[in-house]
Parts: structure tokens; sequence; C-alpha cells
């Protein structure tokens, strides 16, 4: 069993405290490796060697610092099976999503680094006669990431990838729950030779370790993915000193499905939505608002759609949908939304039961007959659950969709041109996928309304996060 290691200004560190965390494989609750149970110190010493390096990082020009990367990226290609295990064996991911997660992490990091030359400021005209005014893009110093289990490997690039190529410093702290695949990242940072100082990981608990990387003075900005709590806890946090906060947080996306639809299209992007990653993400479909007209085929190719998934030890079996939820705790709150959907009126139409005794393993769910006001509906199950709603009239279905308190990612699904963007007029979301899965792109912009988020991340603007302005007024005498 592998004992993992901090790594903070250019080295690993051992775990001095003789504290661990046991790290556990969701398909059959075996410890597969223990993280350090760091505290405050650690954390404390990683910021100031992020510190320390940030001056003569941001020196370098850009495209020294891109090339970085691209090195990083080539280093994770190297290690793409040995990634992907772990990422299965943590997380109880299917094979093939790890696999995409591996390889979409090197393609994010090749592609960040080809802002090197892109990014710019810009020249203001001035009211006045001799004057220029500029506007300079500069790094914000050192900035921390907080993890979270999900898409562990993936949100590593997503945080430090932006920082590092617009010359921040930065230290990522992973969830206690999938450490080891941060544990290669930073294996990998160590082998291309990245200055010390400029990426450090440090492990523990949020409790401990986040609240030091989201209030210490020497930190400029602080991005967390994660639950609304822990945002909220993030921005108390940061509050004290003031400090840059990048949220993404919960989300509980609508998909509205038109009597126009084409329902095999839906069916299957809206499954493909609901059963990624076992139903845990942010941005999966997880609520369906159907139009009365076609309510009955609509279910009736779910059911079908539903009962082919394939789920199972992912870590043994290859050709699977989904595997197992990250953990007991994940698993109990799945059952008990289940239970108390049922109690207050929904019909179980498929599955809706843990499967086997070892294991966090849960079926696929339609819940029918949901009505708004049921929780099932209105908070985040994290699950492969999914409850369906019938509407008639589209502003029903439009007042429904936006009474959340999330505001992350939506689906509609119509033939209709005009209807398509009186949707998407109308929906209060910071993504919308029309006739398509919900799975965003690298050069767009994740980002969330409500309590889904602060800030945004991806492409150009997510790249701007880590920027601050710089207005320089130069007036000549000439």
């Amino acid at each position: 069993m592998e004992e993992l290691k901090m790594f903070i200004d250019g080295q690993f560190v051992e775990n001095t405290s003789g504290k661990w965390i046991d790290v556990l494989n969701p398909a059959t609750e075996e410890v597969t490796s223990k993280m350090p149970d760091g505290g405050v110190e650690y954390a404390t010493r990683a910021i100031e060697a992020a510190e320390a390096a940030q001056v003569s990082w941001e020196k370098l020009p850009a495209v020294e610092r891109g090339s970085y990367l691209i090195k990083i990226a080539a280093g994770i290609r190297k290690r793409e099976k040995e990634l992907t295990d772990i990422i299965v064996r943590e997380g109880g991911k299917t094979q093939a999503l790890a696999n995409v997660e591996v390889l979409f992490t090197a393609d994010y990091l090749e592609y960040m680094a080809g802002w090197a030359r892109r990014y710019e400021g810009e020249i203001i005209q001035s009211d006045r006669p001799n004057e220029s005014i500029f506007l300079f893009k500069k790094a914000i110093g050192v900035t921390t990431g907080i993890l979270p289990w999900n898409f562990p490997f993936f949100l590593i690039a997503r945080k430090a990838a932006p920082a590092l190529v617009t010359g921040n410093t930065i230290v990522v702290k992973p969830s206690q729950i999938t450490p080891q695949n941060a544990y290669v990242f930073a294996q990998i940072v160590e082998e291309v030779g990245l200055p010390k100082g400029v990426f450090n990981l440090v492990m523990g608990r949020g409790s401990v370790i986040g609240k030091e990387l989201s209030s210490n003075p020497k930190v400029g900005m602080v991005s967390l993915t994660g639950s609304v709590g822990a945002g909220i806890e993030t921005m108390k946090a940061a509050a004290e000193n003031v400090i840059k906060v990048s949220l993404e947080l919960g989300g509980k996306a609508p998909a509205i499905v038109m009597g126009d639809a084409n329902l095999d299209l839906a069916v299957k992007s809206i499954v493909a939505s609901r059963v990624i990653n076992t139903g845990q993400v942010c941005n999966c479909a997880e609520r369906v608002y159907v139009h009365a007209d076609v309510k009955t085929a609509f279910v009736e190719k779910l059911k079908e759609a539903m009962s082919q998934v394939k789920f199972d030890d992912p870590s043994q079996v290859q050709d699977l949908d989904m595997g197992p939820l990250v953990s007991a705790d994940a698993l109990q709150s799945v059952q008990e939304k289940v239970k108390r959907a049922v109690e207050q009126g929904c019909s179980l139409v498929y599955g809706g039961k843990r499967k086997g005794s070892k294991g966090y393993f849960f079926e696929p769910t339609i819940l029918d007959n949901a009505t708004q006001d049921m929780e099932i509906v209105r908070d985040e199950t994290f699950g492969p659950v999914l409850p369906i709603v019938e509407f008639t009239d589209v502003e029903d279905a439009i007042k429904w969709a936006n009474d959340c308190e999330y505001g992350l990612t939506s689906s509609v699904y119509t033939q209709n041109l005009d209807m398509a963007f009186k949707l998407v007029r109308s929906l209060k979301f910071g993504e919308t996928y029309i006739n398509r899965e919900n799975f965003e792109a690298m050069q767009g912009f994740h980002a969330g309304w409500r309590k889904s988020g602060i800030g945004g991340a991806d492409g150009k603007h997510g790249l701007e996060e880590y920027l601050h302005t710089h207005v320089v007024y130069l007036e000549t005498q000439i």
C-alpha cells in the first residue's frame, strides 16, 4: 500500500505528523493508499514557497512558462495507463471515462499553453491631447486550488494551467477521497524540471488545509470546486484578507423536452448526462421537464435506455456505463432521497435500490410524477436518479427550471429554432445545451449563476480570472 507524499518547494515531503487518512476503492471498500493528514504548517510552507518563486516565474516570457505546460502534458501521456487505473481505483470511474479525463487533462494543458502568446492588454483612448492610457494584464501572485473528487485529475489542470501560464504560482489541495492522481501529477512536475515553488501539493482535511489556503494573507486568489457549503466557508475565510474567490459549486440542471423533440436523441443525451460518473457531475441533467404530448413515449424509451445501463466494478470490467458511488455517505444520501421522493408521491419507474452488499453501487433510477415542490426536484442529488415533471405550457417549464438555487447548466430538446432561442433567452443558467448531452468545451466558459458559483473556468475568460489589470496614464510634455 502506497503512502503518498506532499510536494513543497520542488521536493517531496515526508509526513512527520504520523497521521494518515485511508483512501478507499468505492467498488470494493478496500484501502488502496494512505494520504498524509497534514496540518496548517504544511499549507503555510507551501504558500511561502509559492510566494518566493512567483516573482522570478512571472519574469519568464509567457511562452517559456507555457512550454512547461506542454512538457507536463507529455509526461501525462507517458503515464496514461497508470493514471487511468488510479482514477478508476480511487473514484470508481469507468475505465473509458477515466481515460478521457487523463487525455483531456493533457489536451487542456496544451490548450492553455497556447494562450502564452495570445493574452493581451489594451491601449485606451484618452481625453487629453498628450496622454496615452495603457491597460496591462498582470499575474495575481500566489493562487490556491482546492479540488473535488469527481474529476480530480482534470481539475488540477483547470486551476494550475491558466494560473501558471499567466505568471502565477499555485498551491493545490486534492480531495482526501482521491489524492493519488495528484501525487503522480506532482511527480511529473518534478520530472520536467518546473522551477521549485511554482507548483505545490499539500494534503489534509478541507477544514484544516482548505481554511489556510483560503485565508492566508499571502494568497491572492483561491479557486474551489466543491459543495455550496464548502464554497460558503471558503468565502468566509477569504473575506478576512479580501482574497479573490473563484467558485464552482453545485448544480441541478434541468432538461426541457418539448413536444416536437427527437425523443431518441433526447433519451440518449439525457441518459448519458445522468449516468456519467454515476451521476456525480455538477453539470449533469438532474431533472427533466417533459411536454404532456410526448411524456408517455419518453418515459417508455427512458426506461428501456436505463435498463441497458451497465454498472459493475470498473477496475475489473471494461465495458461499463457507470461504476459505484464514491463513498458510503454518498450511497446513503441517494438511498434516502429516493425513499423520500416515493413517500412524497413519486412513482418508481425503474431502479431505486442498492446493488449488492459490497461496494457503493446504486441502480440507475427513474422517478415519474414528480412535482416542483419536491426535494428530489429542488435539491442536488449527485447520483444516477432522474425525476420527471410533466408540463403543458412552456412558460411553466421555464418558470420551474429557473425556480432553483442553482444556475450552472441546462438543456433543451426541440426541433423548432424559434423555440430553442426563446428558451435560451429565458433560462437563467451559465450554460445551455441544445439537442446534445451536458459536457462543456475547454474553449468555452464554464460558469454558474446563483449558488452555482462565482467566476468561471476555461477559454479566454477563464484565463483572465488569473489576471489583474494595471492601468497606466502616461502624459508626455511634447
